[in-house]
């Protein structure tokens, strides 16, 4: 009895919501119910794993009346104990009942009831979900089936398309939905909230892109109402530019879309020229659809004048003269080299903010008017965070990353939230790169099944960076070995050199994804007590276009990364690398995946036959959650063909399984 006693106040002891609970049932049994509901809040916030205390949470908020609340706790319990027949059953009815987000919960109403009605539950619960399924997806399929009709025997109207999107979507046929959604829309572009529901039939149908494309539409002009939502549901980030496009796939008339986009494109032309043509051509397209945007048609006078195009030029430039506001004509007067206006100038400058002059300047693209302006906005007004963040991208364009690191450095700190983040990414991506001193340090354990064997390599390299100059001396400790360390039919440097290799280089600063190292050092043999001098260096190139593990958002993505390495260890030799991966970034429950396919060529100067071969084969690369952003453990199986068979003591061909995990920092 003792034991028993023990044992009862060892597990009270150890039950963290004991407490809140005893006072919870009490409450209920005084039908004291809004303190019962705080003390079962607590429990489950004290036992955030256990289904029992989120179910009576949400019978109590059942009878106080709250539904909507009641059924976001039965949604709770559902995701913590999805084999409750009976609370699955609650939770449906609660969803096919509830007046917000109407289509998709009684779409969900009816998922979950099919799921109860197919599962191995009590008979009464599958009777009462299939009669429960039967009386919502019959209505459905009639009226599917009738809409269908409608729309194929007559001209298709914005009722029946929606009224037909709608019932699909609870039906879940997500492809008819999606389509019809978008043919209303293209038929009443003014009902700018179908959008949001083509985005929600969107994501059901797994597909985020079109998703994004149809919320950016949405959030750029029209319906107030319907922007401000979108706005709420899109990522931090800002829209990239093939997302700007896909969004004007679907609304092609959306000038506030053309018009961001011309200006995305004009301030990315600085680094890239190519996209200059591109915003040309957006500008082209506002200054159709809106002859009266007369910094729009400022700007694309600039452009034809920086193509040569003088006759357009002079054209457009002149009617901005003759329309435009007195700044804007200003700009048109210094391109065609006639005088300013300065009382106008001087007027409109002092009647407007700076901080509003610098945010017109920065959308047009005239980033040194724009570092002025802001400059004056934050002597002004010194703790207005928000313009230490333009500061910071202003200087970022204009390629002075110091000034910028320091104005980034400030709006990190703002009791803005979302100041604060934006900076404090654009602070941490930046850092790195102005820093004087950097050190890096990489590690890469990988296992291959083709020599049965566990290799492991690594770096620590202190860097030291001088302004503006393009070689950054440095000095490093590198690790290679394997725990086999030697192979019957090769040499043992063929597997790893099972040393620390110590030594000091330079390496030019990174162009277009390139540079170019040398380093001289001395090695280190912990396995058989050997020194060597060693001698590497060469040219290394990387570069990813798509979405990359670490984006915030999926897609298609390319990789590539090649090496040309002379190393004197082994033999003088000139080892070429270029491994290749092309696949799609995952995002799926919080964890961050790559499904790829790899063809990878490696060839030497000295034609050695393990130096000389081709690879190719499908891999999966996954971030595990909660580790930090640089880590990836990459799964590959291989079939490769060596290229040069002389003194090759194996087979032609072979097939490996590598697993490796990367992980790297900088400080």
């Amino acid at each position: 009895m003792q034991t028993l006693c023990l044992l009862a106040l060892l597990a009270q002891a150890t039950d963290l919501a004991y407490e809140p609970l005893t006072k919870a049932f009490e409450s209920l049994r005084n039908r004291d119910y809004d303190n019962a509901i705080a003390s079962f809040e607590k429990a489950a916030a004290l036992s955030p794993s256990r289904a029992d205390i989120r179910k009576n949470l949400a019978y109590t908020l059942l009878k106080t009346g709250d539904s909507d609340a009641a059924r976001l706790q039965f949604g709770e319990a559902i995701r913590l104990d999805p084999k409750d027949a009976h609370l699955a059953l609650e939770y449906a009815f609660l969803c096919f009942e509830a007046r917000d987000d109407a289509p998709a919960r009684k779409a969900e109403a009816r998922r979950i009831f099919l799921r109860v009605r197919d599962s191995d539950a009590d008979p009464e619960i599958r009777a009462t979900a299939a009669q429960a399924f039967h009386n919502i997806d019959t209505p459905l399929q009639t009226g599917i089936a009738r809409w269908q009709q409608v729309v194929a025997t007559s001209a298709p109207t914005f009722s029946a398309l929606y009224e037909l999107a709608q019932l699909a979507e609870q039906r879940d046929e997500l492809a008819l939905a999606v389509t019809s959604y978008r043919a209303a829309f293209q038929l009443l572009p003014e009902r700018r909230s179908v959008l949001l529901e083509l985005a929600r039939a969107q994501k059901l149908a797994q597909n985020p892109e079109g998703a994004m494309a149809a919320l950016l539409a949405a959030s750029r002009g029209g319906e107030p109402r319907a922007a401000e939502l979108a706005r709420e549901l899109l990522p931090a980030r800002y829209p990239f530019v093939y997302e700007f496009r896909m969004a004007l796939e679907l609304d092609p008339k959306n000038d506030a879309l053309h018009r961001e986009l011309a200006y995305l494109l004009l301030s990315m032309s600085e680094k890239e020229p190519g996209d200059r043509e591109q915003a040309e051509r957006e500008f082209h397209n506002v200054v159709t659809a809106s002859p009266e945007d007369y910094l729009a048609k400022a700007q694309l006078g600039l452009l034809y004048l920086a193509d040569l195009r003088e006759g357009e030029a002079v054209v457009l430039l002149k009617e901005v003269i003759a329309k435009a506001d007195p700044t804007t004509a200003n700009r048109a007067r210094i391109a065609l080299h006639l005088p300013t206006v300065l009382e106008e100038r001087k007027q409109q400058e002092a009647v407007l903010d700076p901080k509003l002059l610098g945010e017109r300047s920065y959308n047009a693209g005239f980033l040194k008017d724009a570092l002025r302006y802001y400059t004056a906005a934050m002597e002004a007004n010194p703790v207005d965070a928000s313009i230490a963040l333009k500061l910071g991208w202003t200087n970022n364009l204009l390629h002075d990353d110091a000034t910028a690191l320091h104005w980034f450095d400030i709006a990190r700190k703002s009791a803005d939230a979302s100041v604060a983040d934006e900076a404090q990414k654009a602070w941490r991506n930046l850092r790195p790169e102005s820093q004087r001193v950097r050190t890096t340090v990489w590690m890469y354990p990988l296992y291959s099944s083709r020599w049965s064997d566990l290799f492991g390599y690594g770096q620590v390299k202190t860097e030291f960076r001088l302004k503006q100059f393009p070689l950054h001396p440095y000095a490093s400790v590198r690790y290679a070995g394997d725990v086999r360390r030697i192979s019957a039919d090769i040499m043992p440097t063929q597997l790893s050199e099972s040393a620390f290799i110590v030594g000091a280089g330079i390496a030019t600063s990174k162009w277009r994804g390139g540079s170019v190292w040398f380093e001289a050092g001395k090695a280190f043999s912990y396995m058989h007590g050997l020194r060597w001098n060693d001698y590497r260096g060469g040219f290394t190139y990387s570069k990813t276009n798509g979405a990359s593990i670490a984006s915030e958002h999926g897609g298609a993505f390319l990789e590539t990364t090649a090496d040309s390495v002379y190393v004197s260890h082994f033999g003088n030799d000139l080892i070429n690398y270029s491994q290749n991966k092309a696949g799609y970034t995952l995002h799926s429950a919080g964890v961050q995946s790559q499904v790829f396919w790899a063809a990878n060529v490696t060839v030497d100067a000295k034609r050695l036959y393990w130096a000389d071969f081709v690879e190719t084969g499908p891999g999966i690369r996954v971030h595990p959650p909660g580790l930090p952003a640089s880590v990836n453990v990459t799964f590959q199986a291989i079939h490769g063909v060596y290229l040069t068979n002389q003194s090759n003591p194996r087979r032609p061909n072979f097939n490996d399984f590598r697993l490796g995990v990367w992980y790297a920092f900088t400080k």
